[in-house]
């Protein structure tokens, strides 16, 4: 293969990527653009990608309105994600670890019966879940959103990938140093983990960030609600609104996209590692 036709290849492969990625990225530019419009703009049936005339007005109207307090639904938002994401880890690193590195009679037995639920369809729980809640009166409150999703099977299943790659040298090595087995899943594992433990991290956050369902069925007052629940109340309020409706659209996405833009580094290899394709 000669080189014009190793860089015509090259160029073609660039254009191909450069559109997929403009047909990912031209709804967020769309939705970005929309929030700045006025009211009369944003419902023009004459789509335009540039406000004119640019305003803000829709972020300090949303911001403002006293009967949907976003500020506090992303707050809350927040909490809530950030609590799950780190109870995920809590949870799934040593079972994970446990799955992968210990030998016991049974083990490929309960990863199978883990990796069996993930079969099992989320609104399947959606009732013996509310009654646990109800039962610990946690019913309107953070912990409901939580903790009920915190010892889920794809934890355990992708951290347990990963920690099968790892080579069985360094364990014996920590053994001859003295250490025992939990010296080693916390000053060995976990450190080599940390791509896996980001990735599974973020990938919690989002999740739990995204949900709907399950926060309008515990969640019961204005003041817990959630952001993907409350901004769907929003949305019943303001359905021709529809610069309001990107506003509150572009403040969910922020958090996601930058935590992506910081750990992107740690997802890729954290993927690549675990052996999941998407």
């Amino acid at each position: 293969m000669t080189r014009d036709t190793r860089g015509l290849r090259r160029a073609l492969l660039h254009l191909v990527l450069a559109v997929i990625a403009a047909l990912y990225l031209s709804p967020l530019v769309y939705m970005l653009s929309t929030s700045f419009k006025t009211r009369e703009g944003a419902g023009s049936t004459d789509p335009q990608w540039i406000p004119d005339p640019f305003t803000t007005d829709a972020y300090r109207e949303i911001l403002n309105s006293p009967d949907s307090p976003i500020l506090t639904w992303f707050l809350n938002s927040l909490i809530a994600a950030t609590g799950h994401a780190a109870l995920v880890l809590v949870t799934a690193a040593p079972a994970a670890y446990a799955l992968a590195r210990l030998r016991f009679r049974g083990r490929n037995a309960i990863f199978a019966v883990v990796v069996a639920t993930l079969f099992v369809p989320p609104v399947v729980l959606l009732i013996p879940n509310f009654l646990i809640v109800n039962e610990l009166a946690w019913v309107d409150s953070l912990p409901a959103v939580i903790v009920p999703a915190a010892a889920g099977a794809f934890g355990v299943f992708f951290l347990r990938q990963f920690f099968l790659t790892l080579p069985g040298e360094l364990e014996e090595a920590a053994e001859l140093d003295g250490c025992n087995r939990w010296q080693i899943f916390t000053s060995v594992a976990l450190p080599l983990a940390k791509p896996a433990l980001v990735t599974l991290f973020l990938l919690s956050f989002l999740t739990n960030w995204n949900d709907f369902l399950w926060p309008i069925y515990v969640l019961l007052s204005p003041e817990s609600l959630t952001l993907p629940a409350g901004l769907g109340n929003f949305q019943g309020a303001n359905n021709i609104r529809y610069d309001l409706l990107m506003a509150g659209a572009v403040i969910a996405s922020l958090p996601v996209i930058a935590l992506y833009l910081v750990a992107q580094r740690w997802v890729i290899e954290g993927i690549s590692r675990s052996g999941l394709k998407g």
